[in-house]
């Protein structure tokens, strides 16, 4: 797909090479924020990149594709999402219950986060 992009398209990108390359080199290759040229690339350049971005948000610009990339890449490159955080409103708001970073996978917990309501689970939750 690169290599059509690149022979008759407006996006005639070296980049395009790159991700031949990298896909030539890897075939099993899941992200190309994984080999090692767009890793060079990406830890040059991302200090700019993220001026540009709160550059623009100073300034009320939108800017979503470079933005919401950023995001991207930051949560692609993150062990640990603040995900808990959506976690305990599930289980807040319907007894969803979750999982502890600091206790064995497959232990799931509930919280009575009102103190209110007795054990409420979210197989007999009635609302």
């Amino acid at each position: 797909i690169a290599l059509m992009w690149r022979g008759g398209c407006i996006i005639r990108s070296t980049f395009l090479g790159e991700i031949k390359r990298a896909f030539v080199q890897d075939p099993n290759l899941k992200c190309l924020l994984l080999d090692k040229f767009f890793v060079d690339k990406l830890q040059t350049y991302q200090m700019g990149w993220r001026r540009t971005i709160a550059a623009s948000a100073m300034n009320g610009k939108a800017i979503p594709c470079l933005s919401t990339a950023l995001s991207f890449f930051d949560g692609y490159r993150t062990e640990m999402l603040p995900a808990n955080l959506l976690q305990a409103q599930r289980d807040y708001f319907g007894a969803h219950t979750y999982e502890r970073n600091d206790k064995p996978a497959g232990e799931w917990e509930h919280t009575n986060w009102t103190g209110r309501g007795g054990t409420t689970a979210s197989s007999t939750y009635n609302a």
